[in-house]
C-alpha cells in the first residue's frame, strides 16, 4: 500500500497543496484539525488572539488532542478581559496558552521609536510587537493552525483550508475558512464555549487596547481596528495566497 508523503514546508509541491486543500474544502473543521495534527505530529501549533474563532478552535482542539500546543501574542496592550479568557479557557478546556512577547518594553520601545508608536507607525509597533514573536514562536514548526475566515476581510478572501505561507516557510492550516459568522456562533451556542465579553459591547473583532474601537451597525466587522486608517490587518495574515 502506498503511503502520501509529509508535507514540508520547503519541499511540498504547489499541486499537492491545491489536491489537498481542495479535498479538504468541504470537510468539517474538528476533521481537518485531525488531520493537520496526524500529518505534522508535534510540529504543530493553533495560534489564537482569543478572538471567538480562536476559542471555537480551542474547544474543538480540546476534544482531538490536548497535547497540541497552542500559543497567543501578548503585545503588553490586550485588554484585562481578553487576558480573564485566557484563563477561562485554560480552565474550561484543560489546555496551557503559550505566551509569546517581544522582549523590548513599552518603555523601551517608547525610548527607541517615540511615545504611543501605535498611532504613528502602526504597521512598525505591530511588526515589533506581534510578526516578529510570530516569528520566533513559529520557529522549527512545519505548521500552524489560524482562525481565520474568507469572510472577515478582502485580504482573507482567497485564503484556503490548506496552503503554503510564503512568508513563514511553512503550512498553514485554515479549519474555519469557509465557515459564516453564523457558523461560528451556532457552534458557541450549541457547545456553550467562552468567549470575550467585549463582544456583546460592540467589538467584533478585538486586538489591542489603543487600536480597537467599537464597530457600528452597518460597518465591516473590522472597521473598529486602527480606525482613521487605511491599515486592515496587523502583517500577520496578509500577503498570504
Amino acid at each position: 500500500m502506498s503511503v502520501a508523503a509529509p508535507f514540508f514546508a520547503s519541499e511540498t509541491r504547489v499541486g499537492d497543496l491545491d489536491a489537498k486543500a481542495a479535498e479538504l474544502e468541504t470537510a468539517d473543521p474538528e476533521d481537518v484539525l485531525r488531520w493537520a495534527i496526524d500529518e505534522f505530529g508535534p510540529d504543530i501549533a493553533l495560534a489564537t488572539g482569543f478572538g471567538v474563532e480562536g476559542c471555537v478552535l480551542v474547544a474543538m482542539l480540546s476534544n482531538i488532542s490536548r497535547g497540541t500546543r497552542i500559543f497567543y501574542l501578548d503585545t503588553d496592550l490586550l485588554f484585562p478581559e481578553t487576558y480573564a479568557l485566557r484563563g477561562q479557557l485554560e480552565v474550561r478546556y484543560g489546555v496551557r496558552f503559550e505566551r509569546g512577547a517581544t522582549r523590548l518594553s513599552l518603555g523601551d520601545q517608547a525610548v527607541e521609536h517615540g511615545e504611543r508608536l501605535w498611532e504613528r507607525e502602526p504597521n512598525l509597533c505591530c511588526q515589533l510587537r506581534k510578526v516578529e514573536p510570530l516569528r520566533e514562536m513559529l520557529s522549527g514548526l512545519r505548521a500552524w493552525v489560524t482562525g481565520i475566515r474568507r469572510d472577515q476581510s478582502p485580504e482573507r478572501a482567497s485564503a484556503r483550508t490548506v496552503e503554503r505561507d510564503e512568508k513563514f516557510d511553512l503550512i498553514k492550516i485554515n479549519p474555519l475558512v469557509a465557515w459564516s459568522a453564523i457558523d461560528v456562533w451556532r457552534y458557541i451556542v450549541k457547545y456553550d464555549v467562552p468567549y470575550n465579553p467585549l463582544r456583546d459591547r460592540g467589538y467584533p473583532s478585538i486586538g489591542c487596547v489603543p487600536c480597537t474601537t467599537p464597530v457600528l451597525i452597518g460597518e465591516s466587522p473590522r472597521a473598529g481596528r486602527w480606525r482613521g486608517s487605511d491599515k486592515t490587518e496587523c502583517g500577520i495574515h496578509h500577503g498570504n495566497s
